[in-house]
């Protein structure tokens, strides 16, 4: 069961309208790392986890956290909406336009930087959507839940690093102090996230559950074990034998890392066989017999 409170967990509403601000915080909504991706991530972890109760219940603790922080983003956009009509925006871009077109710009990339999103108007009445800054659908495939909470820690730990960073940026697109003071919020909360995972990521490790490789249930005998641990330089220089990843222990402390300089091909050169006639590709060599009106392509029957 989830519950809702009225009141929001943060929020100081804008100064101003700002519409073409608005588009762009769709990102944070519900682009590729955007705070929908993270709440419906983490919830299905939570509730695919099969681990310990601990694990479950952070997760689920972060992933309802995650819905309050979409209300907050679709809060903010319906007042930097408000007040904000098409007209408006498009006469705010005009003295744009005409200093591109005087000074040899594009003026269609001012146009497009200083509009509304139309969708905002059209679909919504001047609310938020759930899609990203140009307008795409969120879509579910962003989402990571995979039954191995460390191969899916490591997977939150990048989505809350890329979400800081674009939060950041948006942040210092902004010279509204209520949109800065929301951000400056969140921007606290993804830090949180991030030390969360890492914590979350030696918590496994300590408890026996995970280790690297992921999945460490996975037997490395049955890999083969020459090759688990060498850099293969596969571009012109060698400047990436300078790195960690080239020389010494390998992370896991399993193995010695070993650069190899010319990595050389180790399997045939491929050979792939004859198309199957019932889908019409193009043989290799064509296989012909003589008839009386011609030649005809040998048909083989294939029983399935």
């Amino acid at each position: 069961m989830f519950y809702h409170k009225k009141q929001l967990q943060y929020f100081k509403p804008p100064q101003k309208p700002d519409a073409v601000y608005a588009m762009k915080i769709q990102e944070l909504i519900g682009g590729t790392f955007g705070e929908m991706t993270v709440m419906m991530q983490y919830l299905f972890q939570g509730w695919n986890c099969r681990g310990p109760a601990k694990y479950r219940d952070m997760l689920l603790d972060i992933g309802t956290e995650e819905i309050g922080h979409v209300e907050m983003l679709a809060t903010m956009i319906a007042h930097l909406l408000d007040k904000a009509p098409v007209k408006v925006q498009e006469e705010g871009a005009l003295d744009q336009v005409v200093g591109a077109v005087m000074g040899g710009s594009n003026p269609r990339d001012v146009i497009t930087a200083a509009a509304m999103n139309p969708q905002h108007a059209i679909v919504s009445g001047l609310g938020a959507t759930p899609s990203d800054s140009v307008g795409f659908p969120w879509n579910g495939r962003f989402i990571v839940a995979s039954g191995n909470l460390l191969a899916d820690f490591r997977s939150n730990l990048h989505a809350e690093s890329q979400g800081r960073l674009q939060a950041v940026r948006m942040y210092e697109m902004s010279d509204d102090p209520g949109v800065k003071d929301t951000l400056s919020f969140m921007i606290a909360r993804d830090t949180m996230h991030q030390n969360q995972w890492l914590a979350a990521i030696e918590q496994l490790k300590e408890d026996g559950l995970e280790d690297t490789p992921v999945p460490s249930s996975f037997p490395q005998s049955l890999e083969k074990g020459e090759y688990a641990y060498q850099f293969w330089n596969h571009s012109e220089g060698t400047e990436s034998a300078e790195g960690r990843w080239a020389k010494g222990p390998s992370m896991d402390g399993k193995g010695e890392f070993e650069y190899v300089a010319n990595p050389q091909p180790l399997g045939p050169e491929p050979t792939p066989p004859q198309p199957d006639p019932r889908l019409h590709g193009t043989p290799k060599t064509q296989q012909m017999q003589g008839t009386g009106n011609g030649t005809v392509i040998e048909r083989r029957e294939i029983r399935s």
